[in-house]
């Protein structure tokens, strides 16, 4: 018997990744050293979701020690320039803002500094003057004739609008029994990586070229992007990535517009700058998934056969539209009927921008936005017709002999038995008996709900995909794009050793270990012989323009190709021992750490000397192209091609199945959700690491269900960001989730080289809906949006309207006096009694001194007149704290009854204004002092969150008065608690 090799492939095997990064021996950018001389940057941001720029004055902060330079937007024009859309429209999209600002967030002037501790004081030192503009935010408002427009070139807020039609959907809709629409408002929200932005940038003005340090995502499609931005050819553009990277979730291909601007203020200043992104940058002004809002109808008969769909769809991109943007929009193209044989669809797709943060790829890109609005639809048909929404959807599912499988749009499906996943989900997953228990729990009064959920995942992009954005005559002139394409390079060392290097740069998915497993398996030889680097260097290592880690591409195409590479080096390795042990090459095996005859073991010759021959021994080499030592191998699949003249596109080449249910209960008092059970069913090819793959479908689902339930990047009508913290943008965490159950069944794709398919963001995309279609069916609701949270799920079980957002959260009423667009408004009233009279107490309100000791961060009170007052003010809430110039004013005066105190305060965090009615009013011998006040604050203090901000203003105005009752000789909140009550907001003085 000969040498054997068992394989890795299919087996959990420790990841080679965890024993560094489990011991904190990770190298991400911030652990990465810097050049001497490496300046630090600090990015100053707008607090106006759209304004004119009026001046910026940086003479203070360029005054202060350790800052090198300022730079503002007009500093770069002549050495940027904008950084291109995938859609042709007059919009500057700048990585620093020259005379407008957008959204909130926006970078103004980026700051360099000695460290970045001096890099901050100096943004706080920098004085902006803007006008402000009004916002628009919903993406529907965009579209009205009279709606504020972001970028006069354009002249709407429109920047694109296609019509799509496949099969005969007017004739389906003229003879269906049945029609039905749904209206979705999708939300935003983002990957939250645990790991920020990074960027280490230097220019060698020797040769007019720029090094670029960024914990970059890909794809690589956008180092075209970046070279046109900074002027440069893109073999003057080296962007590198360090050797680990904390999560992504698709984030980081955000991260472009950032390696522009810290690589141009490099060039600027003749020295490298370090940039790290903090976390209230990061919610505030990174990127989001789009918000979507869609109306889909269907045609259907009797049965909940649908025969057509019909798509509506306005996809809101923000403020600019940045590359590869509208991918999220148009990644799902051919996935647009899902896992059902929908032969008729008609499509729109308009593309606005609005004043918010410009969006980018999220985990998932484009699934959740889809299947939530056609699976609930599928739901709604099933309620409408009285029949198990579960039968409606396997009536309507691909047949399991028809794959591959071309859809309406243009996809072709590869492989799969969508019948039997359900069948077996069903069983393994006791939807029986969770039915059983959703009658129980009704009976018991109880709101108990069953959501199913069927869908496609997609994985392995065709890049031509875009492009269906274009008119057929359009793509014609810009020429072809389509396809797919990874590489891998293996290389044979002196000794033997094996290394992989690959372009597809992981975010903690666990890349080496199953890039080791296959090419161990290929050579026959253990995991410990085979060292798998995935940092990339575009100036050295082999890429493409599709090269990345994205669009689950990474089992089906990376590995494929790292498989690809290994057969070929195995091939030549072959003949080498075949020559040296006078075999035939097609009778050798590579197992056991040796390659050797199949069926004698003696005739055989260690891996390691095989593999050096061609260092040691070339002249031992048989004839063959090429010498064994290294071998790099390009994939590309026939089977993505461009979109064809009726804009079918098969927008991705591997496609699994998802089939989930959940039974939740709802507690009608506080509308919390309890998931009673959760069964995810996932077909994605060929499991090439079953550890990995079950990590990646619990990452997912965690992800999800903070999509459905926690997580939302709210906007106040004006603009103003709602969500600047954790503490208001709110993540999930291990006592939130649920045990799930996993399921799997495998149809191995024909499509690529090891018939594995994607399994990463299937749960992004299904698990919102689902959770979703239990909810309504809990609650028998026609209607329900993202996120589902307590509030808004208690109001609709007790059968009332969504309750309004909290005070202060959307700017409610009229705006306070010294608001702006953008701002946040509270109002709160008090009172305390003190034993001082009313004229003494009135009194104070015009002395200066009195006003420097009960204004909270005073740092000195000048008298401008008998009513007029300016002081400088620093002020902290939570994470954020500030210098401030205040203004105050008093008006309405009635001695000493009663007088208006109002004032504002500008500062390089922020806005704030808001004034205080005092009432004076005799008792006993003291005075009661009642106020009532209305405040707004803007800009990053605005974002740090409702909780956090209403809290902390109620406590600082109140302490105003409580302080001036305290100098007036009484008040009943006492020093000590008012101090302990700030301490527990976060709050500094």
């Amino acid at each position: 018997m000969g040498i054997e090799h068992i394989p890795f492939v299919g087996r959990s095997v420790e990841r080679v990744e965890d024993a560094g990064l489990l011991s904190g021996r990770g190298r991400y950018i911030d652990d990465l050293g810097t050049k001497p001389g490496t300046l630090h940057a600090a990015i100053l941001r707008s607090p106006h979701a759209h304004a004119d720029i009026v001046e910026i004055d940086a003479a203070a902060a360029l005054a202060l020690p350790g800052i090198a330079a300022v730079i503002t937007g007009r500093d770069l024009l002549d050495i940027t320039a904008g950084l291109v859309p995938a859609v042709r429209a007059a919009v500057d999209a700048r990585a620093v803002a020259v005379d407008r600002v957008r959204y909130v967030g926006e970078p103004v002037a980026v700051v360099l500094g000695s460290d970045r501790y001096v890099a901050e004081d100096g943004c706080d030192l920098i004085e902006v003057a803007y006008r402000p503009r009004p916002a628009v935010v919903d993406p529907l408002a965009a579209l009205a004739p009279d709606a504020p427009i972001l970028h006069d070139g354009v002249g709407a807020n429109q920047v694109s609008d296609r019509a799509f039609r496949y099969g005969d959907p007017e004739a389906a809709f003229g003879r269906a029994k049945h029609t039905l629409s749904v209206t979705v408002r999708y939300p935003r929200n983002t990957g939250c990586p645990m790991e920020t932005y990074g960027v280490v940038a230097e220019y060698d003005a020797a040769d007019d070229s720029y090094d670029v340090l960024a914990n970059f995502q890909g794809p690589f499609s956008i180092h075209a992007v970046l070279a046109r931005a900074l002027k440069v050819p893109g073999n003057r553009l080296r962007l590198r990535t360090p050797p680990d990277s904390g999560g992504s979730f698709g984030v980081k291909q955000g991260v472009a517009p950032y390696a522009v601007l810290i690589a141009a203020a490099a060039r600027r200043v003749g020295r490298p700058v370090k940039w790290v992104e903090d976390r209230l940058e990061h919610l505030a002004a990174s990127v989001s998934a789009t918000n979507r809002v869609t109306t889909l109808t269907a045609a259907f008969d009797d049965a909940g056969r649908v025969e057509a769909l019909d798509w509506d769809q306005v996809e809101d991109c923000g403020a600019y539209l940045r590359a590869p943007e509208p991918a999220t929009l148009y990644r799902m193209h051919g996935n647009m009927t899902g896992a059902y044989a929908i032969r008729n669809v008609r499509m729109r797709n308009r593309v606005v921008l609005t004043n918010k943060t410009p969006t980018g790829l999220v985990r998932g890109f484009g699934g959740p936005q889809v299947y939530y609005p056609l699976e609930r639809l599928m739901q709604r048909i099933a309620v409408t017709l009285g029949l198990d929404p579960l039968e409606v959807i396997r009536r309507n599912l691909i047949p399991a002999d028809a794959f591959p499988y071309r859809t309406a749009t243009g996809a072709l499906y590869d492989s799969g038995n969508y019948q039997h996943a359900l069948d077996v989900a069903a069983r393994d997953g006791g939807l029986a008996e969770l039915v059983r228990r959703r009658a129980e729990a009704r009976a018991a009064g109880r709101l108990y709900g069953i959501g199913y959920t069927a869908a496609v995942e997609p994985s392995v992009s065709n890049m031509g995909y875009i492009t269906t954005v274009l008119t057929a005559a359009e793509r014609a002139k810009a020429g072809p794009k389509n396809g797919a394409q990874a590489t891998a390079t293996i290389t044979l060392d002196p000794v033997g050793a094996v290394t992989v290097q690959v372009a597809s740069v992981p975010q903690g998915q666990g890349h080496r270990t199953v890039l080791a497993q296959v090419v161990a398996d290929v050579f026959g030889i253990g995991l410990d012989q085979v060292r798998v680097t995935a940092d990339l260097d575009t100036a050295k290592d082999a890429w493409s323009i599709a090269s990345g880690n994205y669009s689950s591409r990474f089992a089906a195409a990376v590995a494929g190709v790292a498989h690809q590479a290994a057969l070929r080096l195995r091939e030549k390795l072959a003949a080498v021992a075949a020559a040296q042990l006078n075999l035939r090459a097609d009778d050798l095996v590579f197992a056991g750490g040796r390659v050797g005859s199949r069926t004698n073991p003696d005739a055989s010759l260690p891996f390691a000397r095989v593999a050096a021959t061609a260092h040691w021994s070339p002249g031992l080499l048989p004839d063959m192209d090429g010498a064994p030592i290294r071998e790099t191998a390009f994939w590309t699949p026939p089977q993505l091609t461009a979109p064809d003249e009726a804009d079918a596109v098969n927008s991705s080449l591997c496609h699994g199945f998802i089939f989930d249910f959940c039974g939740v209960e709802i507690d009608p008092v506080t509308g919390k959700i309890a998931i009673d059970r959760y069964v995810t069913m996932h077909d994605c090819g060929r499991i090439l690491h079953p550890g990995m793959v079950e990590g990646q479908v619990r990452g997912g689902f965690a992800q999800a269900l903070g999509a459905a339930v926690y997580e939302e990047l709210a906007y106040g009508a004006d603009g103003a960001f709602l969500s600047g913290t954790l503490a208001d943008y709110l993540l999930p965490t291990a006592t939130e989730m649920p045990e799930l159950t996993v399921l799997h069944v495998e149809s191995p794709s024909p499509f690529t080289p090891l018939g594995a398919k994607g399994v990463g963001e299937g749960n992004c995309m299904s698990t919102p809906v689902c959770l979703a279609n239990a909810v309504a069916d809990a609650l028998s609701l026609e209607a329900i949006d993202l996120p589902l949270t307590p509030a808004k799920l208690a109001a609709l079980a007790a059968g009332r309207d969504e309750p309004a957002p909290p005070a202060g959260r959307a700017g409610q009423g009229a705006p306070s006096r010294g608001s702006k667009p953008g701002d946040r408004t509270m109002r709160g009233e008090g009172s305390a009694r003190v034993a001082a009279p009313p004229e003494a107490v009135w009194a104070m309100l015009l002395d200066p001194e009195v006003l420097a000791s009960v204004i909270p961060g005073a740092h000195g009170v000048r008298k401008r007149s008998d009513t007029h007052f300016t002081a400088e003010v620093t002020l902290g809430v939570g994470p954020v704290k500030g210098r401030y110039k205040a203004d105050i004013r008093l008006s309405d005066l009635d001695p000493p009854r009663a007088a208006t105190l109002a004032g504002t305060v500008t500062g390089a965090l922020g806005n704030g204004g808001g004034s205080g009615r005092i009432t004076l009013t005799p008792e006993g011998p003291g005075t009661r002092i009642g106020y009532a006040y209305e405040a707004a604050v803007g800009g990053k203090v605005a974002a740090v969150g409702g909780r956090l901000l209403d809290g902390a203003a109620r406590v600082i105005i109140g302490g105003f008065f409580a302080a001036l009752a305290r100098r007036a000789g009484g008040g009943a909140t006492a020093p000590g608690l008012l101090r302990r009550l700030l301490a527990r907001l976060g709050i500094t003085r």
